[in-house]
């Protein structure tokens, strides 16, 4: 006679503080003993299931069925007696197993485009094409004047295209569902102005943190608080220095006219998924409602689908993204790994324009439509016979030292145009510092405030003033 020994079936092992209550367990349980917990969980504010582990035989597809990756598994055969406030699964479980391919990135594609005429468009609809050129076909947003044009032509063409637009409760909400669409690794953007911009703050350092992409377009206007809506460029201290808390940074792009309104949104996409980081996209209120006229280019981007994203089929099952890393040591090592694809973008992503630098005895700087009063302004005082020249930063962050810092040479003194209290010259001066340039030539600057832009005349009288002073 042989004997077979049964082989027990594990049953199901439950993490409270894993349980978002979701029900899929009690759906799949062919012997109905698992039900809703009647207390609340004080780490979750949901109400855990409870297990009939009596009735229970083994079966295992309840925890087939839980989507959180360690809120219910098999109970191992040397778990007897877990203490049920562990926090740390993979120290009972190890990593979760899985019989699924690995994901493969599925590449962008750039597809050409038919030569067209040139179009005429205001700031906030050249944005918008460049987004839809870049294969952006997910929006969130909440409208907010001076932004809002380029929010109603995303609402007007991406029905047509099968996109998605979605007109948020709020702009936190917006910055989070950017959260959820850039982590299924889907180019999505949205439209803001500063007051928006600010409340996406949380979100953002969120996306940071997880390494989502995302680009955010934000027309700035004059504040503090509400403020109005004229044009300012009140927020390059936040969007230099203040994306959220802790170790948190992002490109930011600076267009100074509608063609690069396009051109620049339409890079953003392609820089955000490069570097898995949301992009900002930074212009006056006045760039964004300006029309201009603009060339479309030679391809749109058909967008692929990288490995890491978290899309909801069987190959990316395994990915995760996440923010909290509640081990300090791990947290420091995230923050290494940040910092080195900072130190990447500030090597190889400074951008700017030179116009009349080489020769030129006094250096003007300026970004957005200042630059653009500002490049007037030099045209006029060389027909004067002064020498003076624009240097563009193009991106705010990193500021572009690199290609500033020769231009430095028996220059007679440097001047900031810019349509608020200094936040631009603070980026210039806190380069030049992490440059080691202790002794640069002198500083002064040109700045308005609340909504008003510097104006040409005003630029060429205050550089015209400096020259005859220092001649004196």
């Amino acid at each position: 006679m042989v004997t077979t020994k049964t082989k027990v079936r594990p049953k199901p092992f439950l993490f409270p503080q894993f349980c978002k209550a979701c029900g899929r367990c009690i759906d799949a349980c062919p012997k109905h003993c698992i039900e809703i917990g009647d207390g609340i969980d004080p780490m979750t504010g949901f109400a855990p299931i409870t297990v009939d582990l009596e009735v229970c035989n083994g079966c295992g597809l309840c925890y087939s069925a839980c989507p959180e990756p360690y809120g219910l598994m098999a109970t191992p055969p040397e778990a007897d007696g877990i203490d049920m406030v562990v926090t740390d699964p993979y120290s009972v479980f190890g990593p979760r197993t899985t019989t699924t391919p690995t994901a493969e990135t599925i590449p962008d594609r750039h597809v050409p485009m038919p030569s067209l005429e040139p179009l005429v468009l205001k700031g906030n609809h050249a944005a918008a094409i460049g987004a839809l050129l870049a294969g952006c076909r997910h929006f969130f947003g909440y409208p907010i004047t001076p932004s809002t044009e380029g929010a109603e032509l995303m609402a007007r063409l991406l029905p047509e295209l099968n996109g998605v637009f979605v007109q948020a409760v709020s702009e936190v909400a917006t910055a989070n569902m950017m959260y959820g669409c850039g982590g299924a690794g889907l180019r999505c953007m949205t439209f803001t102005s500063s007051p928006g911009f600010s409340l996406m703050l949380e979100a953002i350092s969120y996306m940071i943190g997880a390494e989502i992409p995302g680009v955010f377009v934000n027309l700035m206007r004059g504040g503090p608080g509400l403020g109005n809506i004229g044009p300012e460029q009140s927020d390059i201290k936040l969007v230099c220095r203040g994306l959220g808390h802790g170790n948190t940074h992002a490109l930011v792009l600076a267009p100074s006219n509608p063609q690069e309104m396009l051109d620049l949104t339409m890079e953003a996409f392609d820089l955000a998924f490069r570097y898995r980081n949301p992009v900002v996209v930074v212009g006056d209120g006045y760039l964004g409602q300006v029309t201009g006229r603009v060339t479309l280019p030679e391809f749109l981007v058909q967008p692929g689908l990288p490995d890491w994203a978290v899309y909801g089929d069987a190959a990316h099952r395994g990915n995760l993204h996440t923010s909290i890393w509640l081990n300090e040591p791990d947290l420091e090592a995230h923050n290494v790994h940040l910092n080195d694809k900072y130190r990447r973008m500030i090597e190889q992503e400074q951008r700017s324009e030179s116009f009349h630098c080489d020769d030129a005895d006094w250096l003007v700087i300026a970004c957005n439509t200042p630059a653009r009063m500002t490049k007037g302004a030099v045209q006029s005082l060389r027909r004067r016979g002064l020498k003076v020249g624009l240097f563009r930063p193009i991106t705010l962050w990193p500021f572009p030292i690199d290609a500033l810092l020769p231009l430095l040479d028996r220059k007679r003194g440097l001047i900031v145009v810019e349509a608020g209290p200094g936040q631009l010259e603070d980026e210039l001066r806190l380069a030049l510092s992490h440059a080691g340039m202790g002794s640069h030539p002198p500083i002064d600057r040109v700045q308005h405030y609340g909504g008003v832009l510097p104006q040409q005349q005003e630029i060429v009288d205050h550089i015209a003033g400096l020259a005859e002073a220092s001649h004196g």
